[in-house]
């Protein structure tokens, strides 16, 4: 997983000003390898239609990863005849290699890709941008599975499109529902910073991009989407498998561990007046009890059936100290990944300490309930004995979450690494990227010359006659 460059916070969103109209607003990037055949028609579709209905400048981006045959002849004609496109060629093979080089080193303040099969139809286009360009989402991608999608295709490929879907739902949480659409856009503010974490450089690299720009909490835009199968589509549906596989085992570790700094991701509120700050109400207060009591509810019931398991051998005090101990390890470790956000190593070791003093309260209150049940009543019934300790816990929950929130986890002397509420980002203008790349110099998320250049351009709704008086559209 790329960790080796930090990569710059994120300012809150905001919509593109309008003013200079010489600067690309889109720049669609089409990753070919050995396309001579579709390229030219591909290129040729796709400026008339922006050139059509685009309301801003653009340029179109040929990505010849590697390509054997005449597909970089075809290219550089098409940039000599049609001044909205350029060309560049990859010496080393992969789409996602293609992609971050392009979009790591161009000026466009909104990047997008699509296949040059064009199955996508292109009235979509428009709709996947406009969100980021508005500065209300991070990134679009377009939907194949969404419930007004038009989609035609054979059977296996719908299986194995839906099944891989499910498969990023069970094992990373996917909320987005269609990951290997040739068909996204992102605000290149968000590709500065997320580019450097994405380390795959094959077919995977669009799922490794969404999964951490959500898990960051980046918003993604979904478009639904009127898709043709291809049927001469040369992707290896095999080989793709077996490496989109191994990507997810890779990421979801990765998430496991918390070894990716997503926190750096994360986006401050915009100008809502509801995000405003109300005084004397505590920050993320309604979001942390609403995790707490659901993880408090699992845990309640993991602890209830430890209890029941270990009163088969052991008495009421033992079964009791014994269930509580391995259920407060768990509910700490749950609560201080999902309820108060602290992600990475540093200060685990401290937390469950504290943990173990809370959960010595809680025994407290539960032994002496179970104590005094017993003085009572001499020899309860197990039913007796849980709705008890079900009481205990409800005090002992509350007293829990107090002390977690004011002590275990509190903001001061916090070692671990957590998510900001508010993130500062630096604004540097800096002058317009070179047309021409040299791989060895453009490393994953970093520009030509080394240096991240600022995302913020002036636009200006234009048509292509406004600029290019040859144009006699």
């Amino acid at each position: 997983m790329r960790t080796d460059s930090a990569p710059p916070t994120l300012p809150a969103r905001e919509h593109l000003p309008a003013g200079d109209a010489g600067t690309p607003v889109l720049d669609v990037v089409i990753p070919v390898y050995n396309e001579e055949k579709d390229l030219q028609p591909c290129v040729r579709r796709l400026h008339e239609h922006l050139s059509r209905t685009f309301p801003y400048a653009f340029r179109i981006t040929v990505a010849d990863n590697a390509s054997t045959d005449t597909t970089p002849l075809v290219a550089a004609r098409l940039e000599a005849e049609i001044p909205e496109v350029s060309n560049f060629r990859l010496e080393q093979k992969g789409r996602g290699r293609a992609l971050r080089t392009v979009w790591s080193a161009s000026e466009a303040p909104i990047l997008a890709y699509m296949d040059v099969d064009l199955s996508t139809d292109l009235n979509a286009l428009l709709p996947l941008v406009a969100p980021l360009i508005s500065g209300h989402s991070d990134l679009a991608i377009g939907s194949r599975l969404a419930r007004s999608s038009r989609v035609v295709r054979g059977p296996k490929r719908e299986f194995i499109s839906r099944a891989y879907n499910l498969i990023l739902r069970g094992s990373l949480q996917a909320r987005f529902s269609d990951a290997q659409c040739g068909f996204k856009a992102i605000r290149r503010d968000v590709a500065q910073a997320l580019l450097p974490l994405v380390e795959d450089t094959g077919w995977f690299f669009d799922t490794e991009m969404l999964v951490l720009a959500e898990r960051a909490g980046l918003r993604i835009h979904e478009v639904p989407v009127d898709w043709v199968d291809d049927p001469d589509s040369t992707v290896h549906i095999v080989k793709t498998a077996t490496d989109d596989l191994k990507g997810v085992w890779r990421v979801g570790k990765a998430l496991a561990t918390g070894s990716l700094p997503l926190d750096r991701l994360a986006r401050p509120f915009g100008d809502d007046p509801r995000d405003r700050d109300i005084q004397d109400v505590p920050k993320g207060l309604a979001r942390q009890l609403v995790g707490f009591c659901v993880i408090g509810g699992l845990s309640t019931l993991f602890y209830l059936l430890l209890y029941s398991g270990f009163r088969t051998f052991s008495g009421a005090q033992v079964a009791n100290a014994l269930a509580l101990l391995v259920s407060a390890v768990a509910n700490t470790a749950a609560n201080r990944r999902l309820t108060f956000g602290v992600r990475g190593r540093g200060g685990a070791v401290r937390h469950q300490a504290q943990g173990l003093v809370v959960f010595g309260i809680g025994l407290v209150l539960t032994s002496g309930s179970l104590a005094a049940l017993n003085a009572a009543t001499g020899n309860p019934a197990h039913s007796t004995e849980l709705a008890v300790l079900i009481a205990a816990n409800l005090a002992a929950t509350v007293l829990r979450f107090l002390l977690f929130r004011a002590w275990v986890f509190s903001d001061d002397g916090d070692e671990g690494e957590r998510r900001p509420s508010t993130v500062v980002a630096g604004h540097q203008p800096g002058a317009p990227a070179a047309r021409s790349y040299d791989t060895d110099q453009v490393r994953a998320g970093a520009a030509a010359d080394g240096t991240w250049r600022d995302a913020t351009m002036h636009l200006q709704p234009v048509r292509p006659h406004d600029t290019d008086p040859r144009d006699t559209r």
